[in-house]
């Protein structure tokens, strides 16, 4: 635990002497992604699938359906959940065995963010008294070499847009019949940043996750502001989470069109 504290500590020093001179360890700048790629319907016998890859992090995502029994306070409104799984094929981080707490973070910002946009109409998946649609929406992080919130988000709402609404008869899925494409109102993405002392970067790597104060992950539509969350124990000022706004705003231009 020792040596990896003192590992940690480097990196820290090493990043804030980068950061402090404008600089990144992999020659970007400040705002700016690494190459991310998007690729739609890979799994054949989900209703909706997509992997994506935003440097070396890999995320795949999943889309099911089922009949689910409605919340008591919502009795016509249907069912979204999302789960992440943190394999341990993709980092020596991850263990086997229940949830981790960073496992259902991840869940959590990323429902949060389609949740919060509304894209959904939960209300349109009643089907009879005690039945409703849900959906499922499942991530599987297959390389971790940082920001898994961002890739996440973009695997999970690529395959939102790729998911068939499954047929239904009598309050049953018809299995391997659908009826059109889940329907969208709008494309959310996040972005994410880090900050080390008074410096403020784009979608952090691994090692700079290792090394950063804390992390700001704002999910977008095209126009508005859907869910925040910070994350360690560094701070944001006002003026900080306005400007980054405005950046979210116009990054995510460039990860919805990839959704496209």
């Amino acid at each position: 635990m020792k040596i990896v504290e003192s590992l940690n500590e480097i990196k820290r020093d090493a990043l804030g002497v980068l950061l402090q001179a404008g600089k990144r360890a992999d020659r970007r700048e400040m705002y700016e992604y690494r190459k991310t790629t998007v690729q739609k319907g890979i799994l054949q016998n989900a209703e909706g699938s997509a992997l994506v890859s935003i440097g070396k992090s890999q995320v795949m995502a999943g889309v099911k359906f089922d009949i689910a029994t409605p919340f008591a306070d919502r009795p016509t409104e249907g069912v979204f959940s999302t789960s992440a799984d943190l394999l341990p094929l993709a980092s020596h981080l991850f263990e086997t065995g229940p949830p981790s707490a960073e496992a259902i973070e991840l869940a959590r910002v990323v429902d949060r963010g389609i949740r919060s946009s509304n894209t959904m109409d939960l209300n349109s998946f009643f089907i009879e008294e005690g039945k409703v649609l849900a959906v499922y929406l499942d991530l599987y992080i297959l390389d971790h070499d940082g920001n898994l919130i961002d890739c996440s988000a973009l695997a999970g709402m690529s395959a939102l847009l790729s998911a068939r609404m499954p047929k239904i008869e009598n309050g049953k899925i018809i299995r391997g019949e659908y009826t059109g494409n889940l329907p969208l109102k709008e494309k959310v993405v996040t972005c994410t940043f880090g900050k080390l002392a008074d410096k403020i970067f784009l979608d952090p790597s691994l090692d700079e996750e290792k090394g950063m104060d804390c992390r700001l992950t704002l999910a977008t539509t095209p126009d508005r502001l859907c869910a925040a969350q910070k994350g360690g124990w560094g701070t944001f000022s006002e003026k900080d989470i306005l400007d980054l706004f405005d950046i979210s705003l116009e990054k995510g231009k460039d990860l919805r069109a990839l959704l496209d």
